[in-house]
């Protein structure tokens, strides 16, 4: 239970020795609880790009990404990859233009509304990311299925068996499985870590609308 909880429930009891918080104080104490946790989402979204980005130069040396640099996809890749450089750091400015903006509010009708742009933008962010995971997982298959020529002898084999139907079952099968534990990996962290945060904030925003009856 945080401090305007406490003060909420001490309000409610008959006696009189603790304080009338007045409009202005109620208003600041949750401007403050509002900032912080607007700060902690755009800390932890740089914390998250942080941590993948050393997880991706850890598995550099792999022998699967090794047998990625040898197929001719630069053309496919590097855009892919740049596309998402950019939209990530288009939300990290949005992530941190909202605290500096509910850092400043002045008024509560404004808060709410930076509230639910910031809501908003964490849906987005989150949307943008299992959607690029996705088409990135798609484009990988795609470029491993034509320039691979394991895979592509394998895909031969199966055709001359009369098999190549159960072999491209069994190749989508996996990867959508594989894809499918990923995304269930990313929405559990999402939900534990984002959510918990966007939960607060609602909070925050009802306490808000009581304000303002």
């Amino acid at each position: 239970m945080d401090e305007l909880d406490l003060l909420k429930k001490d309000w409610n009891k008959d006696d009189n020795k603790y304080p009338k918080l007045t409009y202005n104080e109620i208003y600041k104490m949750i401007l403050k609880k509002s900032s912080s946790i607007v700060k902690w989402i755009f800390i932890i979204s740089l914390l998250e790009f942080a941590f993948w980005t050393f997880i991706s130069f850890l598995l550099k040396d792999t022998e699967g990404l090794k047998r990625f640099d040898q197929f001719d996809a630069d053309a496919i890749f590097i855009p892919l990859i740049v596309i998402g450089y950019i939209v990530l750091a288009l939300f990290f400015y949005l992530f941190f233009r909202n605290y500096r903006r509910i850092s400043t509010t002045d008024n509560a009708k404004v808060l709410m509304e930076n509230i639910l742009k910031t809501r908003k933008t964490v849906k987005q962010y989150v949307a943008f990311n299992l959607i690029y995971l996705v088409i990135a997982t798609f484009v990988a298959i795609y470029v491993e299925l034509n320039q691979d020529q394991l895979l592509i002898d394998q895909i031969k084999q199966a055709s001359a068996n009369g098999e190549v139907f159960k072999f491209y079952a069994i190749f989508i099968i996996v990867a959508v499985l594989f894809l499918a534990a990923a995304i269930g990996i990313l929405l559990l962290f999402y939900w534990l870590v984002y959510g918990i945060l966007l939960k607060r904030l609602n909070r925050n925003y009802k306490e808000l609308k009581k304000l303002e009856v």
